[in-house]
């Protein structure tokens, strides 16, 4: 792995850290962490009373590479939900409903990190 490679896998690890620790203290319930089958992979599999909730966070350094939101496309959010469906059948469970969120994680020069929730995306 490049040095490169590390470095934005280490910010998405740390992304992925401060969205969950921000939707637990929103009251979320979080069941997994980077689950993965041959769809994709799901990085947060929350519940929120009876709705599951599949969250895309994305983490951004700076503003290259287009804002977090543009990173979401028709094509994702439609695998997003395709991956819900195939978490609740490979674990049991099926909510009422579901929905997909965004967390959009800013890194700030000094401080703590920006977080936006973006609920329903889908």
């Amino acid at each position: 792995m490049t040095a490169t490679a590390a470095s934005r896998q280490a910010l998405g690890a740390y992304g992925e850290k401060v969205a969950a620790r921000h939707l637990v203290a929103q009251g979320m319930t979080l069941l997994e962490r980077n689950w993965r089958c041959p769809v994709g992979e799901v990085d947060l599999v929350l519940r929120e009373g009876d709705v599951l909730v599949v969250c895309e966070v994305k983490t951004r350094a700076g503003e290259q590479g287009g804002t977090p939101h543009e990173a979401v496309t028709p094509a994702k959010l439609a695998r997003l939900q395709r991956l819900g469906e195939e978490w609740q059948v490979a674990h049991e469970v099926r909510l009422p409903e579901m929905r997909v969120d965004l967390v959009a994680v800013r890194l700030a020069a000094r401080g703590a990190a920006e977080v936006e929730h973006v609920r329903g995306l889908v």
